[in-house]
């Protein structure tokens, strides 16, 4: 073998690991993804019984109920879909009713959202980048003008 040969056969064999690697860690990597949906995804798609998702949206308007023990039942909607979640555990202090939230966890064969953690936006400004995006692409979210005109033609009226 020339000296070409065996640097072609070294850069090929390198070449060769290399993609080996990248390939198992993305394989391991994607048994970990846990992909984001909105309620209006959800009632779209059939998600699987048991598959690890992330839901997005507002806590729905008087759907709260503390009244069961240490599960506590509410609705998440993005305001043209609303899911059912049961979650045990303990909320975060931000979260309440209209809050922008994320739960992660996975829907049973009932249609209900069984959460294992619950994540509430910070403060008045914040809100997660995959539920603002799903809200405006779904014509929902009002910009700060649009909400401020709609506040006075409801104090008008």
């Amino acid at each position: 073998m020339t000296r070409k040969q065996k640097r072609l056969g070294l850069i090929g064999l390198a070449g060769l690991v290399l993609g080996s690697a990248v390939g198992l860690v993305l394989y391991g990597l994607s048994s970990s993804v846990t992909y984001f949906q909105s309620p209006s995804d959800i009632a779209e798609q059939q998600v699987e019984v048991g598959q690890r998702i992330r839901l997005g949206g507002l806590v729905e308007d008087d759907s709260l109920d503390k009244s069961r023990g240490s599960v506590i039942l509410f609705r998440v909607t993005d305001q043209a879909e609303a899911i059912p979640v049961s979650y045990k555990g303990i909320l975060p202090d931000l979260f309440r009713e209209g809050q922008g939230i994320i739960a992660e966890g996975h829907m049973n064969e009932k249609g209900v959202f069984i959460a294992d953690t619950v994540l509430a936006k910070h403060d008045e400004s914040y809100m997660p980048k995959e539920v603002y995006e799903t809200l405006k692409e779904d014509g929902h979210w009002m910009e700060e003008d649009q909400a401020a005109s709609a506040e006075q033609s409801i104090k008008v009226n």
